[in-house]
């Protein structure tokens, strides 16, 4: 699977828990919901490991480069594309179906977290398991500082979802503690929380590009460690639906 690809730190953290997740189920084949899957970075992999995979995503374009990509890989039986965004996820999915859901740079821009996150715990089957990754509020403090952005880091600092007004791209930011009681609330049991590019947004282009496998086994050794955890550009949890 991801072992043939070359991990970057968008992914290598990713991609270790997902890794861990398929070998406790090795042998089996397993039902993988991709909420947001786009042109299917994640869903064409997991086809190939032998998992159908549903990708539900909002855009007719990335869907139909993830069909494509499917079948150049092979693996058209194995993805099915839906058009839909994640605030109609309720109806696009069946409940208690699925073993395993990501849900990757989609709350941030959702109309409503909760109802989301009700909908990805009611797709899987008890003892499934959800990938959720969320942009991080500290990071987007931090980078607007650096880059003399005063007033729009302390907006961002100020807000309470996170956001630093009506231009701001995302309609929210999380912090760990934040994210995981949004999965919580919802009936999961969050059991791993990760930093995703902790270091890789604010180092010289200079320094990622020359040392990039360096970066990476840099990136997965903090990953899990606050405070450099909590720094990350995005946050990653997994999360369990109890058995």
């Amino acid at each position: 699977m991801e072992q043939t690809r070359t991990l970057t730190p968008r992914t290598a953290v990713i991609w270790a828990v997902l890794r861990a997740e398929l070998d406790r189920r090795t042998g089996d084949q397993l039902t993988v919901l991709d909420v947001g899957g786009g042109t299917g970075g994640f869903a064409v992999p997991l086809a190939e490991a032998g998992h159908r995979v549903t990708v539900v995503d909002a855009s007719p374009d990335a869907l139909a480069a993830l069909t494509r990509r499917a079948a150049e890989a092979g693996v058209a039986d194995r993805v099915r594309a839906i058009q839909g965004d994640g605030d109609a996820l309720a109806g696009l999915v069946e409940p208690a179906a699925v073993d395993l859901v990501l849900c990757h740079s989609v709350l941030e821009v959702v109309d409503d977290p909760v109802p989301v996150v009700a909908a990805l715990a009611a797709a899987l089957r008890p003892g499934g398991a959800a990938s959720v990754l969320v942009a991080g509020r500290a990071a987007a403090v931090l980078t607007r500082a650096m880059n003399g952005h005063l007033d729009v880091a302390a907006a961002l600092a100020a807000d309470p979802a996170g956001s630093a007004g009506p231009r701001d791209t995302l309609r929210r930011r999380y912090d760990a503690d934040g994210a995981a009681a949004l999965l919580a609330a919802a009936g999961l049991v969050v059991e791993e929380i990760h930093g995703v590019r902790v270091l890789a947004d604010l180092l010289p282009a200079a320094v990622a590009d020359g040392q990039p496998a360096a970066l990476v086994e840099l990136e997965r050794a903090l990953a899990a460690r606050p405070p450099y955890r909590d720094l990350a550009a995005q946050l990653h949890l997994f999360a369990r639906r109890p058995a």
